[in-house]
């Protein structure tokens, strides 16, 4: 009853004469729709569902009841009026009419869009575009980086975090500080690792021999006080490999003099050597000739001045290094008090392939001859590697078929077969020095059947031995040479004679 009595006060104060009907909700809530209506046919225009901008009519109340659809309209389009002059109470009657401001859209709740067109509530509901369209200008919410489902504004992903969690598991407090300052640390090496950097350097210079590309490796890992290690590694480096090998470190120190080490480097260095022979000689007896031999070259390169090996001797005798630095010292200054120094650019040898033939040719002869003696295939095979010519193998193998021919004797062959066996399966003798030293042998054989005249016996015997042990290839058997012999007239073509005139071809 409280409903028809705020629709009887309503009327009467605003001057209209209203007769009293039965039943006064259902004439509020008919009122209500009809307003609605009239608020579509005032915008002109209508939505999906809708023929020429009406609504239909809801259904007559029946029973005294209000339908569901209705009534949830009624409040859903008071609830989105904010601040609209006709809200309804807890029977969901109308309390007050519209003002004389207020457009009939809004005081009915329901917003126009900037085209004139009302969104039906369905769409509506579910839109993500902004309520405040009389304010702002109708954009998604939050950028369109909000509503369900959604996890932020597409792209921010690859933007920074400005705020991290401390007790996200992946926070790290150290990277967050903004009061860390940066700065460049170069941490020192020590010499055993300094050494260590240095050895791969040296051991590829060995094979390429090309001191620009070591002094820029140096550049690159070398500290101010590391300088003075460079000889002493270099030198204790080259003490455990051959001559040649000596001969180009000797020519590395001469290189780096004045580009990468000075010659107070040097001397340091070789003071160091000096005080470390007691244990260099455990590995290398012949260390203290080796660097007494390294400070001489040093000086005739022009290093270090001569006087290095005079101020060296007595600062012996005050620091008691020991007999074996005297006796590197006394090697250098025998060396250096000589008046030619011509002789120090010689003073690890000659390398092998600088050597002249015929003393290859020579040591190599000894070789095989020390071989036979001693059947040492070990012995032989480490000489051959001193020897420093593995593209002059093939005289090696040609010397040793030479000997077993001019040595008439089955065990000479048994020997050499088995060294030429142990040569290949090593390739310290590649598959062709084998086969070139073969065919020399056969080409010569008519000089050396003079000498040796079963030669052509044992080749073939020696050739079937060495078949059998298995390293020859087809061609070596193929090309064996086999001894003519004579042809009797009685074999066919021998009694024939030439005519008295020969043809023009001929």
């Amino acid at each position: 009853m409280e409903v028809e009595l705020n629709n009887k006060r309503a009327t009467n104060g605003g001057g209209r004469h209203s007769s009293a009907e039965p039943d006064s909700k259902e004439s509020s809530v008919e009122r209500e729709l009809n307003g609605e209506i009239q608020a579509v046919e005032l915008n002109g225009g209508g939505g999906e569902g809708h023929s020429n901008g009406h609504i239909k009519k809801p259904l007559p109340v029946e029973d005294g009841r209000i339908k569901r659809k209705a009534k949830r309209l009624i409040q859903r389009q008071n609830s989105g009026s904010g601040g609209s002059p006709n809200q309804t109470n807890g029977n969901g009657a109308a309390s007050g009419g519209t003002g004389a401001g207020t457009s009939p859209l809004a005081a009915n709740g329901i917003l126009p869009s900037p085209g004139g067109y009302v969104v039906p509530h369905r769409r509506w509901k579910n839109s993500r575009r902004s309520r405040n369209l009389n304010r702002g200008r109708g954009l998604p919410k939050k950028g369109g980086a909000g509503g369900k489902g959604v996890w932020g504004l597409p792209g921010s992903e690859a933007l920074a975090e400005v705020y991290e969690d401390e007790n996200d598991p992946n926070y790290d407090s150290e990277c967050n500080d903004r009061n860390v300052e940066l700065r460049e640390v170069i941490t020192e090496i020590t010499p055993e690792e300094f050494f260590k950097l240095a050895e791969p350097i040296v051991l590829e210079y060995y094979e390429h021999g090309d001191p620009h590309e070591v002094a820029l490796s140096f550049d690159e890992i070398l500290q101010g006080p590391l300088r003075e290690h460079i000889t002493s590694i270099l030198v204790e480096i080259a003490m455990d490999h051959k001559d040649s090998q000596r001969e180009m470190t000797s020519v590395l120190i001469s290189d780096l003099y004045g580009r990468v080490i000075t010659g107070k480097d040097i001397e340091k260095g070789f003071n160091m050597l000096l005080a470390n022979l007691p244990d260099l000689i455990l590995d290398t007896p012949e260390a203290p000739i080796m660097l007494g031999n390294f400070m001489a070259r040093a000086v005739a390169d022009d290093c270090i001045p001569p006087k290095f090996v005079a101020k060296a001797e007595e600062e012996l005798k005050h620091l008691e290094l020991g007999e074996h630095a005297e006796q590197a010292l006394r090697r250098a200054d025998s060396l250096i008090h000589k008046q030619v120094w011509a002789h120090l650019d010689n003073v690890w040898g000659m390398g092998g392939p600088l050597r002249p033939v015929k003393t290859i040719t020579k040591q190599m002869e000894l070789l095989l001859k020390e071989y036979i003696s001693s059947r040492d295939v070990a012995e032989a095979q480490r000489c051959l590697r001193a020897l420093e010519v593995p593209h002059y193998h093939h005289e090696l193998v040609y010397e040793a078929i030479v000997m077993t021919l001019e040595s008439l004797s089955q065990t000479t062959e048994e020997s050499m077969c088995e060294l030429l066996k142990q040569l290949d399966l090593t390739c310290l003798v590649l598959p062709a020095g084998m086969e070139q030293g073969f065919m020399r042998v056969f080409d010569d054989m008519a000089d050396i059947v003079l000498d040796v005249p079963l030669a052509y016996i044992i080749l073939d015997r020696f050739v079937e031995r060495c078949n059998r042990a298995g390293f020859l290839t087809d061609k070596i058997i193929n090309n064996v040479p086999s001894r003519g012999r004579k042809r009797f007239v009685s074999e066919g073509d021998g009694g024939h004679v030439k005519p008295a005139t020969l043809p023009i071809r001929d």
